[in-house]
């Protein structure tokens, strides 16, 4: 190389560096702003927000920009958003994805296209195989039910009956705390799966309470549906000291506890997270969300922020390279205090690696809680690795 050439390309890369930093990272997010999961999206995007207002808006030198896509919860639309998103917004990365359909729907463009793309919510666990680019910030189905179930037979419950949605999630979460019970040495009693949009528990609760089981596993949306599954057990009189129930954290979420009142009182529940987890982290979390929002975060909230982090860190570990394969690299092993607790990033699957809580809904200071009474640490996705065996 000539001393003059090497002289001109040094000045164009000083002619270029101030452009790229000017250049702003553009991130699309990808959710369902209307329709029944509007208030889900909601509480993550007030995550995102939230994070972004605590920890500003440039990194690495380049300011992050957001451009916001509504599926109206139709994951076809998912995928036309991330077409448009990549092709004409030029956006540098993908997020948001309430549920698992919007996800499965955006995986090929991310692929495609080699953009990182964080998965803040949705929770079946082949959402990560699906492109070399998803890196998820929220949780597995499994990972949550297979720990349940083998804590319930490590916790005295020898024979259960199982009652699920049945839709996949409900059919992932069956399995899971049906597998990992059953390893452990439990005996099913018999099992359910209900329609997604059902009014009425009385006779599934009915079924499950003839066979007068130890436990009572329930899988069901959130919604309207914890109050009215609440209602059946107050009217057919099931005595949650006599019959365990036991279930996913929608069950018993905050919302849920206000609809269903006094019934819920007994109900242990698994999940990721809990405005009253204990720790430092998350009373500030906690406190600062409540300020500007006027109500208390969820595992929507927990998942936009915790996604907004490891976009922040991998950008500073690329120094502000936005590329999909230098944000991914950066992203695999990465480890970090949330609100929640201690996370990484599983460097083999992109999926995330955490605490397990397990909860029993207890009145405190009058009012209806999660009160956390166990809690299994550094749960990977089991799925993936028994795909390894």
């Amino acid at each position: 190389m000539t001393r003059q050439l090497a002289a001109a390309l040094g000045a164009l890369a000083l002619a270029a560096s101030p452009v790229l930093a000017q250049e702003p990272v553009k991130i699309g997010l990808i959710m369902a702003y209307t329709g029944q999961f509007a208030d889900a999206s909601s509480q993550m995007d007030n995550g995102v927000k939230l994070y972004v207002q605590k920890h500003g808006d440039t990194v690495a030198g380049r300011k992050i920009e957001f451009i916001r896509r509504d599926t109206g919860g139709v994951p076809d639309n998912a995928k036309r958003h991330a077409q448009e998103l990549v092709v004409r917004d030029k956006v540098d990365i993908l997020a948001g994805f309430v549920i698992t359909p919007e996800a499965l729907s955006a995986a090929d463009v991310s692929s495609e296209a080699k953009k990182l793309m964080v998965v803040m919510n949705a929770a079946t666990s082949i959402i990560t195989t699906r492109s070399p680019y998803i890196v998820r910030t929220s949780v597995t189905i499994p990972q949550l039910e297979e720990a349940f179930g083998a804590w319930a037979y490590k916790n005295g419950v020898r024979n259960a009956y199982t009652m699920v949605a049945d839709y996949a999630p409900g059919i992932d979460a069956e399995g899971a705390f049906q597998r990992s019970f059953k390893d452990a040495g439990g005996h099913l009693l018999g099992s359910v799966r209900m329609p997604v949009a059902n009014p009425d528990f009385v006779p599934f609760v009915q079924r499950a309470k003839d066979l007068n089981p130890e436990a009572i596993y329930v899988f069901i949306p959130g919604g309207a549906q914890p109050g009215a599954f609440g209602k059946a057990l107050t009217d057919l009189r099931v005595d949650t000291k006599k019959t365990k129930v036991l279930g996913q954290g929608e069950i018993t979420d905050e919302n849920a506890l206000k609809v269903m009142g006094d019934a819920g009182l007994g109900m242990i529940t698994v999940f990721h997270y809990d405005y009253n987890h204990k720790s430092k982290a998350n009373a500030e979390f906690v406190g600062a969300y409540k300020a500007a929002y006027g109500r208390n975060p969820d595992i929507y909230s927990i998942g936009g922020w915790d996604g907004m982090h490891l976009i922040y860190e991998a950008l500073k570990k690329t120094g502000g390279k936005a590329d999909g394969d230098s944000l991914v690299a950066a992203a695999k092993g990465m480890k970090w205090e949330s609100p929640r607790g201690p996370i990484e990033i599983d460097p083999e699957t992109r999926d995330i690696i955490q605490t397990v809580y397990i909860r029993r809904v207890e009145k405190v200071g009058g009012q209806l809680v999660n009160v956390e009474i166990d809690k299994v640490d550094n749960v990977k996705d089991p799925v993936k690795g028994r795909m390894k065996k």
